[in-house]
């Protein structure tokens, strides 16, 4: 080689950025660009938005991350509450973001009842296969909750020829006149808003505290069939097989089994709301799985489309063929890009493993809160309950009294927002923390989350002092 020819430069090593890193540029772009504060945000949602609609943080989000989500002032939060148990596959997951976005540069709508569409019917296959039992199923696909329970209740009533539904003390159902009918906490969902739909009955619910046991339940049911609710003219029985807004209580397996041979007996159909507790939370699909039973409707929404509106229903193919064709639908139901997003989010907990990941995380949170109880508070972590990583923890005020102690509970949640968690209660006496922290997080995000929440709870104490 020639002594003038040019030596080739020698490459400088370019460093790649972390995960974290380049969230980290993408949120202070995002706060560089916002013009407004969460103040201002406040301001302007009391003056354009109904007081009825609570938002339980006055912070505003501007980018969320698996676990994580940021404010428009670029306040970092550890997320332990999903979009009230939306996101059992993490905020954006990139298979379900990859999906919706395909879809999108297909077709966003076109009304499955006008002219229908793949996602639609491989979604509801999909859902037919992973559904409890060996008949045959068939899901209609709709929008909410809300609206899958009332489907539900439409296609029992349909199939059978009888109007009557019994519910559960404790249990939440919806926001829709015949689902807060059936939903068995009155503030502040059923205050003012009366009179409901008629031939809907209520049996208690379990309670340690309250000294109910299943077989006063089951006995206050059979007294249900006597006195108010003839069983041959109820259509069906309702029931979330772990109570959400309740508080997180799971329905003793007994109970289950002792419903499923009544319903039986009676010819009357069991519907397990699965709304809040499906698609992975407790460590199987469904959180009824673990119990044995095979119920007949099973509601679904929330995790099944990764943060996308979507709910559905699934039966025994004879039932939800009851009734007849327009006689079920909805314009936007089974959204095209919902469907494509499910479909992504189921594959996600099945290729990540993501059951088995709620069991494991479910176990570790258990053993952690009751080191902090015994550490930090003693004598007030009453309960700390749940399947998998469907958690609740219980305050009370002592443990002569086992009185439930909401504000307690309230100030562990303010300080835990002040540190960067973000929490939210629940219970009939709004006493319970509920712990709805994406399968998907981290165990450094879950045990820096658990670090804040016991310094939130030692916070509260020390209020107290005072």
């Amino acid at each position: 080689m020639s002594s003038t020819a040019k030596k080739p430069r020698r490459k400088t090593a370019v460093k790649k950025k972390t995960q974290m890193e380049a969230v980290k540029d993408i949120v202070s772009q995002a706060v560089a660009d916002a013009d407004l504060t969460n103040a201002q945000l406040v301001a302007r949602r009391d003056a354009a938005v109904p007081r009825g609609v609570a938002s339980a943080a006055p912070i505003y989000a501007k980018y969320a991350e698996n676990a994580e989500l940021w404010d428009v002032e670029g306040n970092r939060y550890i997320d332990f509450v999903g979009g009230i148990g939306v996101l059992n596959t993490g905020h954006r997951h990139p298979k379900v973001v990859e999906a919706a976005k395909a879809q999108e540069d297909q077709y966003t709508h076109t009304s499955f009842q006008v002219v229908p569409y793949g996602p639609y019917v491989e979604l509801a296959e999909k859902l037919n296969a992973l559904a409890p039992g060996n008949a045959p199923k068939k899901t209609l696909l709709v929008t909410t909750g809300a609206e899958a329970v009332e489907n539900a209740v439409k296609i029992a009533r349909a199939a059978t020829g009888r109007p009557g539904v019994i519910a559960f003390t404790g249990g939440y159902h919806g926001r829709t006149l015949l689902t807060l009918g059936m939903t068995g906490k009155v503030s502040p969902y059923k205050k003012d808003v009366g009179p409901f739909p008629s031939d809907i009955f209520r049996a208690p619910f379990p309670s340690v505290r309250d000294g109910i046991t299943v077989q006063d339940s089951i006995t206050a049911l059979k007294n249900l069939f006597l006195t108010d609710a003839q069983p041959e003219r109820v259509a069906a029985i309702i029931i979330e097989p772990v109570l959400g807004e309740g508080g997180y209580v799971p329905v003793p397996f007994d109970m289950l089994q002792q419903l499923r041979e009544i319903c039986d007996q009676h010819g009357i159909l069991l519907i397990a709301d699965e709304v809040q507790a499906g698609f992975g939370r407790t460590g199987t699909w469904f959180a009824i799985e673990h119990s044995g039973v095979v119920p007949d409707l099973i509601t679904v929404a929330k995790s099944m489309a990764g943060g996308y509106p979507l709910a559905g229903v699934i039966g025994r193919a004879d039932i939800m063929d009851a009734m007849a064709p327009g006689g079920l639908g909805g314009t936007y139901g089974g959204n095209p890009v919902a469907c494509a997003a499910a479909l992504a989010a189921i594959a996600a907990i099945e290729e990540e493993s993501l059951l088995a990941r709620s069991t494991a995380m479910g176990e570790v949170l258990k053993a952690r809160f009751a080191e902090i109880g015994a550490r930090s508070a003693p004598f007030r972590f009453w309960d700390i309950r749940g399947l998998g990583a469907m958690i609740g923890v219980e305050f009370v005020t002592d443990f002569d009294s086992i009185k439930p102690d909401a504000d307690f509970t309230k100030r562990v949640i303010a300080h835990a927002l002040k540190r960067g968690l973000l929490l939210l209660s629940c219970g009939m006496h709004g006493n319970t923390v509920r712990v709805m922290v994406p399968l998907t997080a981290s165990d450094a995000i879950i045990e820096e989350g658990m670090a804040i929440f016991e310094a939130s709870v030692q916070a509260a104490i020390a209020e107290e002092a005072h």
